[in-house]
């Protein structure tokens, strides 16, 4: 019988938002691939769901947006797991709203989540390494994060944002073994974006099926984007073999944006 050969056995992962979509089936694949995953998000329910698919998955209520919440629920995660590793900020909110009705609270809501959070992430996951520990931090940005989104500045404002984070970081760090890089995914297939359905079915006056066609524009090859195929740019970023890439921003949108 051939051997598994399990990468990041030993390791400790650790993924924002791993209750959902995009979060979950990277936290899935990193346990699949011997890492001990500590996963996060703020409904405990979704995250005991997927803790559930493995013995290597553990469920942490934290909320990103709240900074003792990420510093101490780190802490202790790194406490009980080790060092993290593979850290992935992939926890974020999408409101869109014109530029005009954008209220500074809007705004900051956005920020505080998807640019800051990133920020105590990153910061609090490297505390837990030794001055040698090579370890891979990605951030889940978005297409909006290299081209602007209309109707929803805050948000590509935040995911511009972050991608300018680890490419400062990379810089800083670039006699180490750490690397940072941004995923840039278009429409995916989660809940984030089939939330959107019934409001374009009203205001397109539109089926469920034309709805989804007019967010698969989006992308340039005009269709949803599968969790799976973000997965493994996630997963190739972990590898070995891309032990050289650093500050890269992978687009995954079907096409060239």
């Amino acid at each position: 019988m051939e051997e598994i050969i399990m990468e990041h056995a030993g390791k400790h992962a650790l993924v924002t938002g791993g209750g959902t979509g995009i979060g979950a089936g990277i936290a899935i694949a990193l346990a699949e691939a011997g890492a001990e995953v500590t996963i996060t998000g703020r409904r405990t329910e979704k995250l005991a769901e997927v803790a559930a698919k493995s013995p290597r998955l553990h469920a942490l209520e934290m909320d990103v947006a709240n900074e003792a919440s990420v510093r101490d629920g780190i802490a202790e995660a790194a406490k009980t797991r080790g060092p993290i590793q593979i850290c992935v900020a992939n926890a974020g909110i999408a409101e869109g709203k014109p530029f005009a009705k954008t209220t500074l609270a809007d705004w900051q809501r956005t920020m505080t989540t998807n640019l800051d959070g990133v920020f105590l992430t990153f910061q609090a996951a490297m505390a837990t390494l030794g001055p040698d520990d090579p370890a891979r931090m990605i951030v889940i940005s978005s297409i909006a994060g290299v081209r602007g989104l209309k109707g929803g500045p805050a948000y590509t404002a935040s995911k511009h944002a972050v991608i300018g984070l680890i490419r400062g970081l990379s810089e800083e760090y670039m006699k180490t073994s750490i690397t940072f890089n941004a995923i840039c995914p278009g429409y995916v297939d989660t809940d984030i974006v089939r939330n959107q359905i019934p409001g374009l079915m009203k205001r397109f006056d539109t089926d469920e099926a034309g709805a989804i066609a007019a967010i698969a524009k989006g992308n340039r090859n005009q269709r949803l984007l599968e969790v799976d195929e973000t997965t493994s740019a996630a997963m190739w970023l972990c590898s070995d073999g891309a032990r050289s890439i650093n500050a890269q921003t992978v687009q995954i949108s079907g096409g060239q944006v």
